[in-house]
């Protein structure tokens, strides 16, 4: 009953898991994705910006120039001072209109220093460019007449009429006269709007939309005005009639210059959400212009994008864990089989060994007393070299259980090998030698990395003479760690390795202390399957006697009292698999060179195994 309610639980703890990590996958894959598809549409937004900004830009510098080449008409130069004639006008005019057609301005005009329009091509439209008209009050006039460019828009008397208007001024001598102003058309630019292939607006330097591809955002402020700014732009004039609305959208209008300054899914002003989509609002400043450019994305599609990533994803990860059940049951089956034929084994060569023994011990019972001495010498090394032979299929035994951790710690770098040497080989094909070494040095690298995981377990699995040595405690304990390493990731088994630097060697063979350390590990290991905390410490001390402690302590349910006197009689286990002799060799191991093993159960509960080993100091005889 105990076993079939850990198997459900078991069950229960792996499709929570599962069902966990691929609930986990399709929220990964519906932020990478919906991350992707705005980047993406970011990317393209941006392009799209650059093209009609350097659009923008060229159809109102085409003839920004124009202006500053007008004074050299010296005509203008006497019609602007004053000095001009009835005729002087006219023939102004006339180059004005002449030279407008040509270049196809909207207007070309003069004004002179009280901003009086005395010479134009105009003759129809009710705009700043109509003879007789008063700019003065106008900022392209002011600046011009103060030396400087003037730019500016402004949509006239007429509310059909924007245009951008560029002035110079107008010198005779070193004073200026007048100036000189080409009214440019904006509608090429309202036009290009196409290029960009969503909503658009081009706001001024006081944040008022002047150019939109949406009639409604016209004359909107991007940002809450105050009174003393509304009458400061109706004074103006630059909007004509209009009244200055609010823009339906909260938009931040500071953009850096020529950089994207706008990254971000804007709301609605009135915070209503209902028939209005989410906008991602880019944005850039028009070249050597106070104008600033934003463009408004649909996101909606990228929504839909994220839950087909996230779809995608959890399909995925359905089938990596279909695959990984399929392959932990292919290798338990395996390992299975692999156990079951190496006791069958174990036990054979153990009955051969124990008739040989006998036999051996009837044929020196009939032998002559003169060769008993050497009789039993040859007994004892036939013995030695059996608990050898032993502790050699301990050692082996041990490694056929972590053979599986092992192999998982392998798989990854295998993979990258064959990745890697695959690219390799295309890169040489290629003729991309450089390529092709940095896959070989990283290769190199892998391979490195391979070996430092089967050195420790070739140096364990060797089979080496058992004379005493200074063995490292700390060295044979990481290294068992090591072996052990996959394992005790696989319980859940918290380590605290506590061995005091002051205690570093004891007088043993190493490769021994080593195995004695793996099964009293691999013991601890097993007596906490059933415990809801699993801790394992080990700790090293110095005893009275000049000995060295190893104990290994564990956060199991301990030992039965009636199970202490019993621990170390081979062949005798209270598990379901294993033939019992773990520790009885360790013992035995132990007390080869002085030392011993001792078990006990802790007052906190748990148990420990202490291992008691000489010190180099102390040259225990054995």
């Amino acid at each position: 009953m105990r076993k079939k309610n850990q198997s459900r639980l078991r069950v229960g703890l792996i499709a929570t898991l599962a069902t966990t990590f691929i609930a986990l996958a399709g929220v990964a894959g519906h932020g990478l994705g919906r991350c992707g598809a705005i980047s993406a549409l970011i990317a393209d937004t941006g392009h799209r910006l650059n093209l009609f900004t350097s659009t923008a830009v060229l159809i109102i510098n085409r003839l920004s120039s124009v202006p500053g080449t007008i004074e050299l008409n010296p005509d203008v130069v006497s019609l602007v001072g004053g000095r001009g004639t009835p005729s002087t006008t006219e023939t102004v005019n006339r180059f004005l209109y002449r030279l407008s057609a040509q270049l196809g301005s909207d207007a070309i005009f003069v004004a002179n220093e009280r901003g009086e329009v005395v010479g134009s091509s105009n003759t129809t439209q009710q705009d700043d460019s109509r003879l007789g008209g008063d700019i003065a009050y106008r900022p392209y006039f002011q600046d011009a007449l103060s030396g400087f460019v003037g730019r500016h828009f402004s949509l006239g008397e007429a509310p059909d009429t924007p245009g951008y208007f560029v002035a110079y001024p107008i010198h005779d001598g070193d004073r200026v006269i007048g100036i000189a102003t080409v009214k440019i058309s904006l509608k090429p630019v309202v036009d290009a709007f196409s290029l960009l292939g969503k909503p658009a607006l081009i706001a001024d330097r006081d944040n008022v939309v002047i150019l939109s591809s949406h009639e409604d955002w016209l004359y909107t402020s991007l940002k809450p005005i105050s009174v003393a700014e509304r009458v400061d732009l109706e004074l103006t004039g630059m909007y004509g009639r209009h009244r200055v609305g609010e823009f339906p959208f909260l938009v931040d209008p500071d953009v850096n210059q020529a950089s994207l300054g706008l990254d971000k899914i804007v709301p609605p002003r009135d915070g209503s959400r209902a028939a209005l989509p989410d906008l991602l609002v880019q944005g850039q400043v028009l070249a050597g212009m106070d104008w600033k450019l934003l463009v408004f994305s649909d996101v909606t599609d990228i929504r839909h994008q994220g839950m087909i990533a996230a779809a995608l994803a959890s399909a995925l990860a359905v089938l990596l864990l279909t695959l990984a059940l399929y392959m932990t049951q292919r290798r338990r089956a395996a390992r299975q089989k692999q156990e079951a034929k190496d006791a069958l084994e174990r036990a054979n060569a153990q009955l051969e060994v124990t008739v040989a023994k006998r036999t051996q011990a009837l044929t020196n019972a009939n032998m002559e007393l003169r060769i008993e001495m050497a009789e039993r010498i040859r007994t004892e090394e036939a013995l030695r070299a059996t608990q050898n032979d032993l502790v050699q299929a301990a050692k082996l035994t041990a490694l056929g259980e972590l053979a599986t951790g092992i192999t998982h710690e392998l798989t990854q770098p295998l993979g990258a090998i064959q990745t890697l040497a695959g690219n390799a080989r295309e890169f040489v094909r290629l003729g991309d030698l450089v390529n092709a070494q940095g896959n070989l040095a990283i290769i190199d690298q892998m391979a490195n990395k391979m070996g430092s995981i089967i050195d420790p377990l070739r140096s364990f699995a060797r089979k080496s003479p058992a004379e005493p040595e200074e063995a490292d405690i700390s060295l044979a304990v990481r290294n068992a760690l090591f072996l052990l390493d996959a394992r005790l990731r696989t319980s859940e088994i918290a380590v605290t390795n506590a061995c005091d630097p002051r205690v570093p060697t004891v007088w043993c063979n190493r490769n021994r202390l080593e195995q004695v350390l793996v099964n009293l590990i691999v013991n601890a290991i097993d007596a906490m399957d059933e415990s809801s905390m699993r801790t394992l410490v080990i700790r090293t001390g110095q005893l009275r006697d000049g000995q060295v402690s190893i104990s290994i302590e564990d956060s199991g349910k301990g030992f039965a009292p009636d199970q202490i006197g019993k621990l170390f009689i081979p062949f005798n286990t209270t598990k379901t698999t294993g033939l019992g002799l773990g520790l009885a060799i360790s013992r035995g191991i132990a007390r080869e060179y002085g030392g011993d093993l001792i078990a006990k159960n802790r007052p906190e509960g748990g148990a420990v195994l202490l291992l008691v080993l000489p010190h180099p100091r102390s040259r225990a005889t054995v």
